[in-house]
């Protein structure tokens, strides 16, 4: 349940002109259902997207731009709708387009898949394919920051953001730029680049998402009273949009009130049963004395479905492995995931596996690689905390322990107590 991670760079003084001040002109993307809609509703929007498409494609087979949009149409579907079913009809459709007609709609189109199933290497080289022909589209762009920053290439994604700003400041510019300067611990000007962001936004799920962000932004320095305030505001513009109430479910388990998390994650992973919100799910349940199996087992199963339908996601397959005391098949797949990219998380995940597999020297250097790309992570530290310890490097581990401390006491309901218990026993000793 952490914040996704990138490592630490260096940007231009334009590039931070951008990242920090943004223009505030353009910032939607495209129109939105309003605060009264339901995730029904977005699905049945995207699904006529899809029929006139099709109903278009039976009359003129040749329309290579229809087709991309096509493509495009059943990406957003599945992410919606947490179906990857339709990858492989998003694939015919944006191929086709192709085979009609060389265009960059369809290759970013085709990025935007590759990012979707995880296939990052291929999303890059789609990307550069559209700019080749393309160089002004922004979302190619976008898809190329994505891809980047999965393959650990933190400056060519920063570069990707600054011509996004250049050609569509627009919200997932907005997004990605604030991203950005989280990462190198830049927190106060990232929150100041989503607020402008909100305060442009006209949308009600643009609103709801950039108080998404606001409240992820402020769980991830501890400052708890924000969060809940952000995600109340973001519910408040767009009852459906589901990342809120993870938040908000998260901030329940942390502070104690753990029937209130788990019936928001419950209904999340009902909504969108994904890998992700099922674990999360079975975390609290854990805490809570429960059973967590049944969703451990759904979680495996949608992970079949993903990569049934052309995903590749060994960091996922890792920690269902964790999730089930597997450590030997979760260092297998971590190291899997390592070698396609070398990711904040990834480095993170492998190092546990290694850990909980009683591996700790070779664990250390990964939990270091994670801590260094991304520093203000308070799980990382812990995690570091933890292999310190096991190493028998006490001075080590209280010093992670304090800045785990500091960075954010309540990163993890069930790690979160853990972390301050060592650190209390580490400084009751001389």
């Amino acid at each position: 349940m952490n914040r996704p991670a990138r490592a630490a760079l260096t940007v231009s003084v334009a590039a931070l002109a951008l990242f920090t001040v943004g223009a505030v002109f353009g910032l939607r993307e495209q129109a939105q259902p309003g605060p009264r809609a339901t995730m029904v509703t977005r699905v049945d929007q995207r699904a006529q997207t899809i029929e006139r498409a099709q109903q278009r494609l039976r009359t003129l087979p040749g329309d290579y731009r229809t087709w991309a949009e096509l493509g495009l149409a059943y990406v957003e579907q599945a992410r919606v709708t947490a179906d990857p079913s339709r990858y492989p009809l998003a694939e015919t459709a944006l191929r086709r387009s192709l085979a009609v007609r060389d265009n960059p709609d369809a290759h970013t189109g085709l990025g935007a898949l590759a990012n979707a199933r995880h296939d990052f290497g291929a999303a890059r080289t789609s990307a550069q394919r559209a700019l080749k022909t393309n160089p002004f589209d922004a979302y190619a762009y976008g898809v190329l920051a994505d891809a980047e920053t999965q393959l650990g290439h933190p400056q060519a994604a920063t570069d990707a953001v600054q011509h996004m700003f250049d050609l569509r400041p627009g919200l997932a510019a907005y997004a990605r730029g604030s991203y950005d300067l989280e990462q190198r611990g830049r927190l106060t000007e990232a929150d100041d680049l989503m607020r402008r962001a909100v305060a442009a936004a006209t949308d009600p799920a643009d609103r709801a998402f950039c108080h998404h962000q606001l409240g992820d932004l402020a769980w991830f320095r501890g400052d708890l009273t924000a969060a809940t305030a952000e995600y109340t505001a973001g519910l408040a513009a767009d009852p459906s949009y589901q990342p809120l109430l993870r938040g908000r479910a998260r901030i329940a388990a942390t502070t104690g009130h753990l029937e209130a998390a788990i019936a928001d994650a419950a209904t999340v992973a009902a909504r969108t049963p994904t890998p992700d919100t099922l674990l999360e799910y079975a975390e609290y349940l854990r805490l809570a004395g429960r059973s967590a199996d049944p969703q451990l087992t759904l979680a495996e199963a949608a992970h079949k479905i993903f990569e049934a339908n052309g995903g590749r996601d060994d960091l996922t397959a890792a920690q269902l492995a964790l999730a089930r005391g597997d450590t030997s098949k979760a260092v297998i797949a971590a190291q899997s995931e390592w070698k396609r990219r070398p990711f904040a998380e990834v480095a993170d995940v492998l190092a546990r596996s290694l850990h909980r597999a009683g591996r700790d020297d070779e664990a250390l250097p990964y939990a270091r690689k994670a801590v260094a790309l991304s520093p203000n992570n308070a799980a990382y530290t812990f995690h570091q905390a933890q292999i310190a310890l096991a190493l028998g490097d006490r001075p080590a581990a209280r010093t992670l322990l304090t800045r785990t401390r500091d960075l954010n006491p309540y990163f993890s309901p069930t790690d979160g107590p853990t972390a301050a218990g060592a650190l209390t026993e580490l400084e009751a000793q001389p």
